[in-house]
């Protein structure tokens, strides 16, 4: 067991965690007991020397624990070695001089330790001193070097002789013309800027990746080239982004800015031109699906794109839902969450409830006036569950995806009124099964990859029915394309919140 924790594995890395956690109880304990160990001896404060000790113990346990989770957590990567080297013997600094400090003025051994007064304050003081560069340096591994003096303000950056400060790209500027643009320098580079350097850098390199210049995009990281040239389906850099924002492997991780979907589009444009490093708009080949997202750099160039229609799902009342059913839905695995706090709509997945199956699914039809997204993927439902969910009369967005549905199922749900989105990933779909889906007035977009489905079949059907959009695998056109459809839908969401 100890030799699996001094090794990059899940419970090394679950441990390592809880670092952030604990570093901050010998740095509270340290500094309290230098306040009350000033206090006592300039006679501000009446505190018993016994009190000091006791939070000395204390300090100096937090900060063994706080070293063993660190360097557990050090065993992920992707920070810089010599910071890293730094931090980590800071690190064990306070504890070692925190013990040292509790040892010379404990009782047992006080009075046998020779200058042990001098030794202690001595030991005390370092101790202090190291938990404020430790948390210098600490700072600097998580956010990126310099970033507790990023923001230091004038005059005091100029007497400390520090360069002006460097405001974090917020957005990209309006590109005035958009054909003599150089697509990485002015497109690419200030997207990658953006979102994903702040993780990626030269003192903070998650991945072992670093995406701040074009050299180091190319090496890669520990999990090989961040793009492949011409291919943006294998690129993880397209792919990443387009992973389910709790799925781990998603960047940027949940809870940092994400990319827009016009910057996806255009990453992944820039890696089907062959990711090129010199070249202007004007001399790579567009597509009309990557038209609108090089309009949208431009000055006023998104408000002239055509708004998407609003689900009228979202401007119907509806009753509240009855908390006992909820529970119900909750009690079989699945999160049920409302759509916003002003309308009664829900959204249910199964995320957590993988051996969710047909006999439950009835339980769904409980809520079938507010149940508008469902997540299913994955889960063990067949052709005979669609039959069920055909009766949530105001579903829109249905995730079939990974199950083990067919055409026979699909034709359940083209009684349905609002249904829009489709996720059809891995399964038994075929082309007669996407044609009774397409002829749906409602349907705005399918997901077909890895299924039975045809390409013949969905240019058929794209060039028939302009207004649905159909994607059968990731490419630069599909990506632009599929991501526009997403952004209209989420923006219903959005208006409805």
């Amino acid at each position: 067991m100890f030799d699996i924790l001094l090794q990059s594995t899940g419970w090394s890395l679950f441990i390592g965690r809880f670092h952030p956690l604990l570093v901050h109880l010998p740095i509270g304990f340290l500094l309290i007991a230098a306040l009350l160990e000033t206090g006592r001896r300039t006679n501000k404060v009446n505190v018993n020397a016994l009190t000091i000790t006791f939070i000395l113990l204390c300090s100096a346990i937090g900060a063994s624990l706080a070293c063993i989770a660190g360097y557990l957590l050090s065993l992920g990567g992707g920070y810089d070695a010599v910071l890293l080297d730094r931090h980590k013997w800071q690190g064990i600094g306070v504890a070692v001089f925190a013990w040292i400090a509790w040892f010379v003025t404990h009782d047992k051994f006080q009075k046998k330790i020779p200058f042990g007064s001098k030794i202690y304050l001595g030991t005390f003081g370092m101790a202090v001193v190291l938990t404020m560069t430790a948390g210098h340096d600490g700072g600097s591994l998580t956010h990126g070097e310099g970033f507790l003096s990023q923001y230091t303000p004038e005059p005091f950056r100029t007497l400390a002789g520090m360069p002006p400060v460097k405001v974090p790209l917020e957005e990209i500027k309006p590109i005035e013309n958009i054909e003599q643009a150089l697509v990485y320098q002015d497109i690419v580079q200030p997207i990658l800027e953006m979102r994903c350097v702040q993780c990626h850098n030269a003192s903070k390199s998650k991945g072992d990746l670093r995406l701040d210049d074009m050299a180091f995009i190319l090496k890669g990281g520990e999990n090989g080239p961040a793009f492949v040239a011409g291919n943006s389906a294998e690129s993880d850099l397209v792919k990443r982004c387009l992973l389910d924002e709790n799925d781990d492997q998603h960047m940027p991780p949940k809870g940092k800015p994400q990319l827009s979907n016009e910057q996806v589009a255009l990453l992944s444009w820039w890696i089907e031109q062959g990711a090129p490093v010199g070249k202007k708009v004007s001399e790579l080949k567009k597509s009309d699906a990557v038209k609108p997202a090089l309009a949208s750099l431009t000055a006023g160039g998104a408000t002239n794109q055509e708004k998407a229609p609003v689900s009228p799902v979202l401007s119907l009342k509806v009753d509240q839902a009855d908390d006992k059913k909820i529970d119900v839905l909750r009690k079989a695995g699945l999160l049920v969450n409302p759509l916003s706090q002003d309308l009664n709509l829900l959204e249910v997945s199964a995320v957590n409830a993988k051996g969710f199956d047909d006999l439950q699914v009835p339980l769904l039809t409980n809520l079938s006036g507010q149940i508008v997204l469902l997540k299913l993927g994955g889960t063990k439902i067949t052709d005979a569950s669609l039959k069920e969910i055909a009766k949530l009369k105001y579903l829109t967005k249905l995730y079939l995806d990974r199950t083990a549905i067919s055409d026979a199922g699909l034709a359940s749900l083209k009684s349905m009124q609002y249904l829009e989105y489709l996720n059809l990933i891995d399964t038994k779909v075929t082309d007669n099964g996407l044609k009774s889906i397409a002829a749906m007035k409602t349907m705005r977009s399918v997901y077909v990859w890895k299924s039975n489905v045809t390409d013949s079949t969905v240019n058929q059907l794209s060039k028939s029915n302009p207004r649905l959009v159909i994607s059968n695998g990731i490419s630069e056109s599909a990506v632009a394309q599929f991501l526009q459809i997403a952004k209209s839908t989420d923006q219903d969401s959005t208006k409805a919140r």
